[in-house]
């Protein structure tokens, strides 16, 4: 079901009714997680059946580390919990890809009835990874806290002493619906305390309505309508196109997967306000970011913070020495590529990332002042340096994101590169300004949602003189939420899912 469809704003609307209603207060995560599950199986029911496996195993495992005082043996439940959370995702994400690979180098028929072709076959379930991840994060945080904990009380922080309890509170926690589908990725240990009677009088509203009023502009007016410019960049259109055609459809390709997942983002973060639950905050203007670094900081904050916190760390992170900690950050964005599809473009993607990470941190571009995502606080610069800086290093990052973001909008690599020797070969055609002032103009808006957070302009906000103009900009954020409410009724692009639904 998605979010910007007629069904689903007819079916949230029931559900918060019903949420909300005082005799039924008791049922709150009960009516969720029935919500939850229609919601999944919308179009495909059957798929739900992986999503309950996956529930069973996850409450199973952490139930019993939370419960048992043998450290081997919890930690053997937190081993099987992981590999069967890693083993349903790789049958379901990679059995094709690895198939396909394996039948190459051997030589091994696909026909019709073979197990080959049986593997192939297999369905993907929507959402798959976010939820997996979120389930793997439980058992490893129970165990974890189950370690650490020096009585009972604390090692049953947030799992129940009944098993009946904690398979209810498990099963809210990976199918809660808004981030079901495409993040952000949950934390048992954020999520859990939170579990308990919801009142409408302690709803948000204002938020709610500013998270869900810029996340459907995103998605619905920015993404929704530059797909249809974007669209000329897939194989083998680019080839008729100048080099400036191509530069300004993939600067706007970089900017609809940003307004379509950050959207989404939003989105979520608004509906489970809506509900009472605070999910975390997703993105955070990844496009000012001035090291990759930091924008790994910003983009996709929960996946990124996830793979650092029970990928990188375990591996050892920076602390095995320099080699070591080279081949940890390739080890981990080349996963984290293939966690976004079962390709091998996305090896390629993730492995260009981790370069660039490793690059970066050989010549100590990562030590800047700037460490956290928070502006420079080097005010004792001219001005006009630290703009200069700060555009030149936006701009670089902006470029070296953006192409990598091509091996998601042409997955087969020897496409991308098709397209990077007809960005050098067809310098001389002319710009194709249908294609290019559309894309800029719906481009724009993401633009101007990032200036406010440029660097050298938040460094600018520092000084009295301007703090004296919070209220000129509280009447604008209101004025940009107002055009954007009527945009998206207005000049909404046609309804397509959400990209990262692939992933």
């Amino acid at each position: 079901m998605l979010f910007n469809s007629i069904e689903f704003l007819v079916f949230f609307a029931i559900v918060f009714t019903i949420y909300y209603f005082p005799p039924l207060q008791k049922l709150q995560v009960p009516i969720l997680i029935i919500a939850s599950f229609i919601f999944y199986s919308w179009n495909a029911p059957a798929l739900l059946s992986i999503l309950l496996l996956s529930i069973a195993i996850n409450a199973t495992a952490s139930f019993q580390i939370a419960r048992i005082s043998d450290k081997k043996q919890r930690f053997f439940w937190a081993l099987l919990g992981v590999f069967l959370n890693v083993l349903i995702l790789s049958l379901f994400k990679y059995a094709g890809l690895l198939t396909n690979f394996v039948a190459d180098v051997f030589n091994i028929a696909r026909t019709e009835g073979s197990i080959a072709y049986l593997f192939l076959k297999l369905p993907l379930p929507i959402g798959i990874s976010f939820y997996t991840f979120e389930g793997i994060s439980l058992v490893v945080d129970v165990l974890s806290q189950k370690d650490k904990s020096e009585s009972e009380t604390e090692s049953h922080a947030y799992v129940s002493p009944k098993f009946s309890q904690h398979l209810l509170n498990t099963s809210f926690f990976i199918s809660f619906f808004p981030n079901l589908l495409s993040g952000p990725i949950l934390k048992s240990k954020t999520f859990y305390p939170q579990i308990e009677p919801k009142y409408l009088k302690d709803i948000s509203f204002n938020f709610i309505f500013r998270s869900l009023t810029v996340g459907y502009f995103l998605k619905m007016v920015v993404a929704d309508n530059l797909k249809d410019y974007t669209f000329w960049i897939s194989f083998p259109y680019y080839q008729g196109f100048g080099t400036i055609t191509n530069l300004t459809l993939l600067f706007g390709y970089s900017i609809q997967i940003f307004a379509d997942f950050a959207g989404y983002s939003l989105i979520a973060i608004g509906l489970a306000a809506a509900l009472g639950y605070a999910i975390p905050d997703n993105f955070n203007f990844p496009y000012i970011s001035r090291s990759l670094s930091e924008f790994w900081r910003r983009w996709h904050i929960s996946l990124s913070t996830w793979l650092r916190d029970y990928l990188y760390f375990p591996l050892g992170g920076n602390r095995k020495g320099k080699i070591r900690t080279y081949l940890n950050l390739m080890t981990v964005m080349t996963l984290g590529g293939l966690w976004h599809g079962a390709a091998w473009s996305y090896a390629v993607w993730g492995i260009y990332h981790g370069f660039g990470l490793a690059v970066e941190r050989f010549f100590g571009f990562d030590k800047s002042k700037n460490k956290s995502p928070e502006p420079n606080s080097a005010e004792t610069k001219p001005i006009w340096q630290q703009l200069l800086f700060d555009s030149v290093s936006v701009v670089g990052i902006f470029s070296f994101v953006s192409f990598g973001w091509l091996l998601f909008k042409l997955p087969r690599f020897e496409e991308a590169v098709d397209f990077a020797v007809t960005l050098v070969r067809n310098y001389k055609v002319k710009p194709g300004w249908t294609h290019i002032i559309p894309t800029l103009t719906f481009s724009l808006p993401v633009v101007i949602y990032h200036i406010p957070h440029f660097p050298t302009w938040q460094n600018l906000m520092k000084h009295d003189s301007l703090k004296k103009n919070q209220k000129f900009w509280s009447i604008y954020q209101d004025v940009a939420l107002g055009i954007m409410l009527a945009m998206i009724f207005l000049n909404s692009g046609s309804s397509k899912q959400f990209i990262y639904f692939q992933f």
